[in-house]
């Protein structure tokens, strides 16, 4: 079977911890509330947002606030601001090395489909990336199947190996998700919760940058050296 790699997209790849800790501090603004710094930021984030809302003491009538109009207020702060964000360092190379080995390549995220289309294709990274598995709108967004429902379908419909395959995040559900299916899991810090929640998921391998995680890659045999 053809082994595989899965990336969360937000933190993960994408570095936009900046760009939604501005999100965050802009709907905190519009509700009365004092901005947060980013080891707050870091603490309490958690999905679906609306779960970070609450941390940080939102009602929960100025949560549906939130949530009303497919995420308006959210997507048209964020998205602008994500639109100048960068990969996260040695992202690049990683993406280029799985396409060179013929390694699939999954982008697993909460994020909507289209938007991020646009940004593989603005990152000149769409051709590394076989699959994007995230909500088809914002309408859908956080109400459809979760991302341990759809990863699980999409290797089911695509016979993927979970001994195979990969599965990359910056946040504890993720590792969470790849206990779940048997998968092996990569957490990398410097995304978007603390490394100390990292640390408590207890992921099979803990890192903080991309590069390491191409070298925890090439010594398990996953990729021949690159």
């Amino acid at each position: 079977m053809k082994p595989a790699l899965v990336f969360d997209w937000n933190g993960t790849l994408l570095d936009d911890a900046d760009a939604l800790l501005q999100t965050t501090n802009a709907i905190l603004s519009r509700f009365g509330r004092a901005a947060i710094d980013m080891q707050t930021f870091l603490d309490q984030c958690d999905v679906p947002l609306s779960v970070l809302y609450r941390n940080l003491g939102i009602s929960e009538r100025e949560v549906e606030t939130v949530d009303s109009d497919g995420s308006a207020i959210f997507h048209d702060t964020y998205e602008p601001l994500a639109s100048k964000a960068d990969l996260r360092d040695g992202a690049r190379r990683i993406l280029e090395t799985a396409r060179q080995q013929a390694v699939s390549t999954i982008i697993l995220s909460n994020h909507i489909v289209e938007p991020l289309r646009t940004q593989l294709r603005r990152l000149g990274i769409d051709d590394c990336v076989d699959e994007v598995l995230a909500f088809e709108s914002r309408a859908t967004q956080y109400k459809s199947m979760s991302k341990g429902e759809r990863l699980q379908l999409y290797m089911q419909t695509h016979n993927l190996n979970p001994g195979s395959t990969v599965f990359i995040g910056d946040m504890p559900v993720e590792t969470d998700i790849a206990r779940n299916l048997g998968l092996i899991s990569v957490a990398i810090t410097g995304g978007l919760v603390s490394e100390s929640r990292l640390h408590a998921a207890q992921p099979d391998y803990l890192i903080d940058n991309h590069h390491k995680r191409l070298r925890v890659l090439q010594e398990t045999g996953f990729f021949r050296n690159a």
